[in-house]
């Protein structure tokens, strides 16, 4: 394989968890483009060409349907935000009307002050999600899979109790939502959670 100059490898001393992680990512990116890419899941290989193009000068904020693989690569038939059209905005997302993945999303970074993801173990990547989206940017969606996200049995996002959980603590302590506006917020999320569609 060839080697490429614009790639960096950055490697933490022990292991720190995915937000701190991204965090040292960000700090050592460049270009004004962001793309996350989790070590378990795949982009196909237009991905970035395609994104970059489909947000133009306009967009700041996109991301991209997904299916979903086994831990052999092997498609399980399952397909995430392909029927999602449009843009989402802080109160869409509240509520979870879009799945948004983490390795499909997109930022520019010149739009946003502070590209930095909360020191949580889960749902970091949802928590910076909404703050971005707190400033009024819309989140855009480019309604193509482009990105292959990877379940293996042991993913910390496959307990549903957990991630309940954590999506919880998102409402309530970093959103600060009042008890009444979180218990809104996660009836979508919980409808959508069961009722998901493709």
């Amino acid at each position: 394989m060839k080697k490429d100059s614009r790639i960096k490898l950055f490697k933490n001393k022990v292991n720190s968890g995915a937000a701190v992680t991204r965090n040292v990512s960000l700090e050592h990116a460049k270009g004004d483009f962001i793309a996350f890419l989790d070590s378990d899941d795949l982009w196909y290989s237009d991905k970035l060409e395609k994104q970059v193009s489909f947000m133009g000068d306009q967009i700041n904020f996109s991301f991209t349907a997904y299916e979903l693989i086994d831990a052999e690569n092997v498609k399980v038939g399952k397909t995430v935000d392909t029927k999602q059209k449009g843009s989402f905005n802080y109160q869409n997302q509240l509520r979870k009307k879009a799945t948004m993945g983490c390795s499909t999303v997109m930022l520019r970074r010149s739009a946003f002050n502070d590209i930095k993801m909360p020191l949580i173990r889960t749902r970091q990547d949802y928590a910076l999600w909404l703050k971005l989206l707190k400033t009024g940017e819309s989140a855009v969606i480019l309604n193509e899979i482009l990105t292959q996200y990877r379940i293996l049995p042991d993913s910390i996002s496959r307990n549903k109790i957990k991630a309940a959980q954590k999506t919880w603590f998102v409402y309530r302590e970093i959103e600060k939502l009042s008890f009444f506006s979180a218990c809104i917020s996660f009836i979508f999320y919980a409808w959508r959670g069961v009722f998901k569609t493709q």
